[in-house]
């Protein structure tokens, strides 16, 4: 039973993959990069693109947002007010109810986006801290949102969410001193999980830190755009 059980569960690894590399290809015909944002429920996903897309630091960047959720639009609904092309995928709508996006999801979507007229997809997935990291969908790179809300010890709870990403945000920053989060520890546990990665401090509320996540953005944009 144990050993048809781990068959099913590569099997179904093995059909996302495919999906995410035949995704990858319309992705890189359109010259378009894909950003998978993934976070625990809470940490800040949204408001920080709504700071992002209401602002100017992504230049002349043409983003559209894939908005993951299990239910509802309410996400998709604020960032939509910002007149950008967004596209609802709810898991629970044909899909199971899963928490996570997956590659064939993704691929489900595609038609309802004008992928020639954009630069860079942004992908926010389902909140979880556990299945998102397993899922590849074709995209270009992964963000990881954490909050100072969540408690230091993340990294280590959940040492896959933070390896499989190559841009950690540590969100809500206005909120150190009301909360017991010791940054030097959770920033020692990242380091231990993910070595050398990429990080950002970072408070949506305020908006300090927001302007680099969309220099990167920009970055990432501009690599997509050079490959068309």
């Amino acid at each position: 039973m144990h050993r048809t059980r781990v068959r099913v569960v590569e099997d179904a690894l093995d059909a996302n993959t495919t999906i995410a590399r035949a995704n990858r290809e319309e992705f890189d015909r359109a010259g378009v990069s894909v950003v998978n944002v993934m976070s625990a429920p809470g940490a800040g996903k949204t408001t920080l693109l709504e700071r992002i897309l209401a602002g100017d630091g992504l230049g002349g960047v043409r983003v559209a947002v894939l908005e993951g959720d299990v239910q509802g639009s309410l996400d998709a609904d604020r960032l939509a007010s910002l007149h950008v092309p967004v596209v609802q995928l709810n898991t629970g709508n044909g899909f199971g109810g899963e928490c996570h996006l997956d590659a064939n999801m993704v691929r489900s979507a595609l038609p309802s986006l004008a992928l020639d007229e954009i630069d860079l997809l942004v992908v926010e997935n389902v909140g979880n801290l556990v299945c998102p990291a397993e899922f590849r969908i074709g995209e270009d790179a992964r963000i990881m949102v954490s909050s100072v809300a969540e408690g230091d010890d993340k990294p280590l709870k959940y040492p896959l969410m933070f390896r499989a990403c190559e841009l950690v945000i540590v969100n809500k920053l206005d909120l150190l001193e009301h909360v017991d989060f010791d940054l030097d520890r959770f920033l020692g546990h990242l380091e231990a999980v993910h070595p050398g990665v990429e990080h950002l401090l970072v408070s949506a509320r305020t908006g300090e830190g927001v302007d680099e996540i969309g220099e990167w953005l920009v970055r990432l944009a501009d690599r997509g755009r050079a490959r068309a």
